[in-house]
């Protein structure tokens, strides 16, 4: 065999190496960058997870303060009524 069809040899198969090393190579990084992102967005999902429950809980406790508001004002109303009805049976024990 004469060394230029063997140096044509060993350049082909240099070239087919280089090709199928590169593709393993981009396979192995594209599938840590998906492993990645699906890490990042499993957290980002919790994160959102958490906010939501917390809202949650926000939206409880403003119900029960409206609640406990609504109960102020009756009394509030009932209180004003006793003391304007005072007030009166004051004014009518001066007169």
């Amino acid at each position: 065999m004469d060394w230029s069809v063997i140096m044509a040899i060993i350049t082909v198969a240099a070239a087919i190496s280089g090709i199928v090393l590169g593709w393993v190579g981009k396979t192995k990084a594209f599938k840590a960058e998906v492993v990645q992102e699906a890490t990042a967005d499993a957290s980002l999902h919790t994160d959102v997870s958490y906010i939501k429950r917390g809202i949650d809980d926000i939206k409880v406790d403003v119900r029960i303060h409206g609640q406990r508001m609504e109960g102020f004002a009756e009394r509030l109303t009932r209180v004003e009524e006793s003391a304007k009805q005072a007030h009166k049976r004051i004014d009518e024990m001066k007169e």
